[in-house]
């Protein structure tokens, strides 16, 4: 694991976030691999199935951009690994999001647990599989907890 592939890897997966932040369909079309591993991407959003294939999982990046007025990630606690052509980051998403577009809507999105995989292609770094999970807040493991 080299700090070039560490870096690179790094800023695909800045590049993820930012695309979805700007919610360009664009950007987050240059993020994922495509060519010979087009169909073997895959995506998990929270609360939904596994998504498999480009162009599906591009196709809600869509309607999820397109339903977001506004959204910003804080990311924390991120962890890369490489191991030859495929690198895996770990991470925290505190987000910041709206319902609505106006200064008076914007709140605390919650956080959620995220496993980005990539892949090396000739292109450089490409994501193969993102997977984000809600993590609950101790008030919410609270009140399932009946305490």
């Amino acid at each position: 694991m080299t700090e070039i592939d560490v870096s690179a890897v790094e800023a695909v997966n800045a590049e993820f976030y930012a695309a979805f932040e700007s919610a360009d369909l664009d950007r987050m079309g240059l993020v994922w691999a495509d060519g010979p591993h087009a169909e073997d991407v895959v995506c998990v959003h929270p609360g939904w199935p596994p998504l498999r294939g480009r162009g599906t999982v591009l196709r809600s990046w869509a309607l999820i951009m397109a339903n977001t007025p506004y959204i910003q990630f804080v990311l924390t606690d991120m962890q890369v690994r490489i191991s030859g052509d495929q690198a895996v980051v770990t991470c925290s998403e505190n987000i910041i999001t709206a319902v609505e577009e106006s200064a008076d809507s914007l709140t605390t999105g919650g956080s959620m647990v995220t496993t980005n995989v990539f892949i090396r292609t000739d292109e450089g770094w490409r994501m193969w599989l993102h997977h984000g999970s809600p993590v609950l807040n101790r008030e919410e493991e609270d009140d399932e907890d009946g305490h």
